[in-house]
């Protein structure tokens, strides 16, 4: 079991959805070096920005948390940012954590990783038997690379770098914008906004049919903690909820909690994107000991309760 209070630690993507979770979970276990680099300061796609990280955070433990995201409509307008900048980022990153001798670098992998007809649930041993769902492949390729350099630099030089594939994520400090978020913030938000305009209509994308597995967040925060607490295995770990929601019945539900009373219509020219997800969680809580302790309910009562208080002032007016 690795001590982590006793230990500097970067994480970087801090300042974001994930990482800032991350971030107040450390600082509440009795982390006091926690150290976040900001874009502005720190550009990881460069390796002189990383050596400057180094430089100025001296990192034993590493969380590898940033990621240039989005969901469906923004994977297909940036498939090539999204490829090198995740790419470049991580790989620069391991080959650094290598050359300074840290002690533990985890990287935060994605489920965009496995072939787009995995059989459910995904276990890990399937990463490799097809090609991803296309409009994330570039995504998830490169974060795929990552476990490659991960397992070759602890085979190679000893590198205690462990790889870790949370589910979709969900819950407070989302992003909200309907041009890059994901299917939750972005079905909240529709919700409330046709609530309050008095529509009686809610569109969604595609057919409804596709089924998804959500992972609240302060329970992936967790989840990332444990495993760079406890585990040092090279075997790439799940990191879900086990449980498995279509989109339509995601969407019924997020406006029942949402108050909106209207019909909900599907706009099926919008791709549905991979078929169905579902995680096989058992490495997670066999390795570590982690199982996500929210349920989708109470954790969507949580996110709507968060983005109402939060939303920016023209929301809804």
């Amino acid at each position: 079991m690795l001590d982590l209070t006793k230990k500097r630690i970067v994480v970087t993507g801090g300042g974001g959805f994930l990482g800032s979770f991350v971030v107040d979970s450390l600082k509440a276990r009795g982390c006091e070096s926690v150290f976040v680099p900001r874009k502005r300061d720190y550009d990881l796609t460069r390796m002189d920005g990383i050596e400057k990280m180094f430089a100025d955070a001296q990192p034993e433990v590493i969380f590898h948390l940033a990621a240039v995201v989005g969901g469906i409509g923004a994977n297909r307008i940036n498939p090539g940012s999204f490829f090198y900048e995740n790419a470049i980022m991580g790989i620069q990153l391991i080959e650094a954590a290598r050359m300074h001798k840290v002690e533990k670098t985890l990287i935060a992998g994605s489920i965009c990783a496995y072939p787009k007809f995995t059989p459910v649930p995904f276990k890990e041993e399937d990463l490799w038997n097809g090609y991803p769902e296309e409009t994330n492949a570039p995504y998830g390729v490169a974060k795929k690379a990552l476990l490659v350099q991960s397992q070759a630099y602890r085979q190679q030089y000893g590198l205690n770098s462990i790889f870790v594939m949370p589910v979709n994520l969900y819950g407070p400090r989302d992003n909200f914008d309907l041009q890059s978020s994901h299917v939750i913030p972005a079905l909240i938000r529709k919700a409330l906004e046709a609530k309050e305009a008095g529509l009686d209509e809610l569109v969604g994308w595609g057919d409804g049919s596709p089924t998804r597995e959500f992972l609240y967040v302060e329970d992936a925060a967790e989840g990332l903690i444990t495993a760079a607490a406890s585990y040092d295995g090279e075997e790439p770990v799940n990191l879900g909820s086990g449980y498995e929601i279509s989109i339509k019945d995601l969407m019924e539900l997020v406006a029942r909690l949402s108050g909106f009373e209207g019909r909900i219509v599907w706009d099926t020219g919008q791709p549905n994107g991979q078929p169905r997800r579902r995680l096989d969680t058992t490495r997670a809580e066999s390795y570590f000991g982690f199982k996500a302790r929210t349920s989708l309910e109470q954790g969507l009562q949580k996110t709507i309760a968060w983005y109402k208080e939060n939303r920016p002032e023209t929301a809804g007016a």
